[in-house]
């Protein structure tokens, strides 16, 4: 489904590549998850596979397809649901989806229907007509999933979709990635909650200084690293345990 080969990104004026000659294959219907530290180049990564950032080198198809001849054939293929919010905040949650599901060629009563389907399963339909300023994170957080789901993609890129948001929220938002990834759905997603990929990924992969430095199922990794007990302590014996701030 997607295979990614010695893919590498540096920034203008940086000293060190972001994500440096990356090899990957990621499986149809997998849930896979990109852990790594703060910098460890897991946004930069996505954001090559959705085509917001140009690759240094390097390249990647999905579904047999990749960006330079079949761009406009991809953005139907694929949903992106960013880090921050990708919403109009002075418009309701309708609106926003409305606005949202018509950029991705959705129209009539088929995109009404569709969103007010959506709406429902993650519990905000008595909120449709709420304007988004005024919802919690966690309330935008779905908001923001469902406008990335309007148009049914096989490839679905998440970038922190549960940070910040309440436990009900977040087990709402795990529950409908998992109905997805059942429907047939590819599911790529960034987090630094370990305990929530170990539970939710069919297999991972943790990136430091831009290259994967272990991959495969949780329970595997668990196993194979000494005294581990958890996906946590797997971590922290591949990165360390010193503090990645940077400003």
């Amino acid at each position: 489904m997607i295979q990614i080969n010695q893919l590498s990104k540096k920034y203008k004026g940086a000293e060190a590549f972001s994500v440096s000659d990356l090899n990957l294959h990621i499986e149809e219907g997998e849930i896979f998850g990109l852990l790594g530290p703060n910098g460890a180049g897991k946004t930069t990564l996505i954001s090559m596979l959705c085509s917001l950032l140009k690759p240094t080198s390097g390249s990647f198809i999905i579904n047999g397809l990749n960006f330079k001849d079949h761009r406009n054939q991809l953005k139907q293929l694929i949903g992106i649901v960013p880090q921050e919010y990708a919403l109009y905040p002075t418009l309701t949650a309708y609106e926003n989806l409305y606005y949202f599901g018509s950029m991705y060629g959705l129209k009539g009563d088929s995109l009404k229907n569709t969103i007010n389907e959506h709406l429902e399963i993650l519990g905000l339909s008595r909120f449709a007509n709420k304007r988004v300023v005024n919802f919690s994170g966690g309330m935008k957080r779905r908001v923001n999933l469902i406008a990335s789901i309007l148009h049914n993609p096989r490839v679905l890129f998440l970038d922190e979709p549960t940070v910040g948001v309440d436990v009900q929220s977040k087990n709402v938002i795990i529950g409908h990635l998992e109905a997805l990834s059942r429907s047939g759905a590819t599911i790529v997603y960034t987090s630094h909650h370990l305990n929530e990929a170990e539970n939710f990924c069919t297999r991972v992969a943790i990136i430091d200084h831009g290259m994967i430095i272990c991959k495969g199922e949780p329970e595997v990794l668990i196993e194979q690293q000494k005294n581990a007990h958890s996906l946590e302590d797997v971590f922290l014996a591949k990165t360390g345990k010193a503090l990645r701030d940077h400003a």
